[in-house]
């Protein structure tokens, strides 16, 4: 394959393109894998996401959205694989709770019916804890157990980025290992998304909201970026034991390609917003011109 880029692989905007690719890959894993229950899960998570989940509003964040959830799940399965590939061995049912764990780490972003004030945004701080709680009321229809439901909110609680990781108690240490890869999947998802620069701006507002940060405009959130990569840098290799080197045998098995895309496409990322930073007497929004973003921001008069 010649273009290396995470991107081109496949049409990420589709939710079902998304599902068929993973559905290859549990194929790949093995070919009795039962796919229905995450078949069902994903959907279920798309309806979730689009408003047609009982009691519940649809999502009304745009950086944390339904993009982000399935570039989430999708590099989970990526990793789950690769990790298979390196020796690392898992029960049909670790891989599923995985899976859906990556589906529902971001459901506390999701107001429920009665929740008209604002947008799901102002749970920032609190919507890992809220996608924990969604599990614990909702995972028995999602097919888990009790068990299981206690592990998944551990799993969960790894992309909680104020959390030690070390910290966290686990029932088992494959489920510690998941977590970690979770918390790995939900960074490398939004990093190597194409459009990270310019949901950067949607970011910003997030935070806004919720009252957080120390952010003057978006700008200054694009500027500080720069010191963020170093310490999502950090945190993978260190805190979640670089469990990302697991994506480079997905990656040869699956597509050829020795590298890990997430990589480069985040190295790409940083190195343009370095460059578009570093253009005097310039406002750098000028320079990010992936599917509209920066204009739709500035015509709702942000």
């Amino acid at each position: 394959m010649n273009d290396l880029q995470l991107s081109n692989l496949m049409p990420m905007e589709s939710p079902e393109a998304v599902l068929k690719e993973a559905i290859v890959i549990l194929d790949l894993i093995s070919p009795d894998f039962n796919a229905v229950s995450v078949d069902s899960a994903f959907k279920a998570t798309v309806n979730l996401f689009n408003g047609k989940y009982p009691g519940y509003r649809a999502c009304n964040t745009e950086y944390h959205d339904l993009r982000h959830t399935i570039d989430t799940f999708l590099a989970m399965i990526r990793l789950i694989h690769g990790a298979l590939l390196d020796g690392e061995a898992f029960t049909d049912r670790q891989i599923l709770l995985g899976l859906i764990s990556a589906l529902l780490h971001d459901a506390g972003y999701i107001q429920e019916e009665h929740d008209t004030e604002g947008t799901g945004s102002k749970y920032t701080t609190s919507h890992v804890r809220r996608s924990m709680d969604f599990l614990e009321r909702h995972g028995s229809e999602f097919g888990l157990s009790c068990e299981e439901i206690a592990e998944g909110r551990a799993i969960i609680l790894c992309t909680d980025l104020a959390v030690d990781v070390s910290t966290i108690r686990f029932p088992t240490a494959k489920g510690a290992l998941i977590g970690k890869m979770l918390g790995s999947a939900d960074l490398l998802a939004q990093m190597a998304d194409r459009t990270y620069l310019e949901k950067l701006l949607f970011l910003y507002y997030e935070f806004k909201e919720a009252g957080i940060g120390d952010y003057e405009s978006e700008v200054d959130l694009l500027r500080k970026t720069l010191a963020f990569y170093d310490f999502i840098a950090w945190r993978l290799k260190t805190a979640l034991d670089a469990v990302d080197r697991f994506l480079s045998s997905h990656f040869t098995l699956r597509w050829g390609i020795k590298d890990n895309l997430y990589n480069v496409a985040i190295e790409k990322q940083k190195k343009h917003l370095r460059k578009i930073m570093e253009i005097p007497n310039s406002d750098p929004r000028n320079q990010l011109k992936r599917h509209g973003i920066v204009e739709k921001i500035r015509t709702v008069g942000g």
